[in-house]
């Protein structure tokens, strides 16, 4: 970018781009992960300063299953607060005792239409089931990150 100064002095300024960033949080299996792995809860607040430093966000999603509950509704306000589009699938507990309720489908859909419109996407889960997908999208992608170990939640 050219300037031209009150004296009549031409600078030339480099153009900075920001890297934009994509976020994909499956927040159910965050929360397990960290709180079976390490004795932890996960500091979104922290994660999203340290994944948007010098960077614009394109698209963050924060994927949870919705029970109602009002803390889980307050700590998806949270979450709402910190930048995240919150999506919600209802919790469905079946007459035999088991639950259902993931985001794995989704979250796939999503990333794999998705990768590629940011320089640098991050999907945050703990289940390792995600492997697949990251080792697809990667080839689109500048980077990726896989943080976490797999745990096989």
């Amino acid at each position: 970018m050219k300037v031209k100064t009150p004296s009549g002095l031409l600078l030339f300024i480099p153009q900075i781009t920001m890297e934009k960033v994509a976020i994909f949080a499956d927040v159910q299996n965050i929360y397990y992960t960290t709180r079976q792995s390490y004795q932890r809860h996960f500091n979104y607040a922290a994660f999203w300063m340290q994944a948007t430093e010098n960077r614009k966000w394109s698209r963050r999603f924060a994927y949870a299953i919705d029970k109602g509950d009002s803390k889980q509704q307050g700590f998806q306000q949270i979450l709402r607060n910190i930048g995240f589009e919150v999506k919600l699938k209802p919790y469905i507990q079946r007459s035999d005792g088991s639950a259902k309720g993931d985001w794995d489908v989704g979250i796939t859909l999503d990333c794999d239409r998705l990768c590629g419109e940011s320089r640098c996407d991050r999907l945050l889960s703990g289940d390792g089931d995600f492997d697949l997908l990251l080792d697809k999208v990667s080839k689109r992608l500048r980077c990726n990150d896989r943080s976490l170990r797999r745990t096989g939640a």
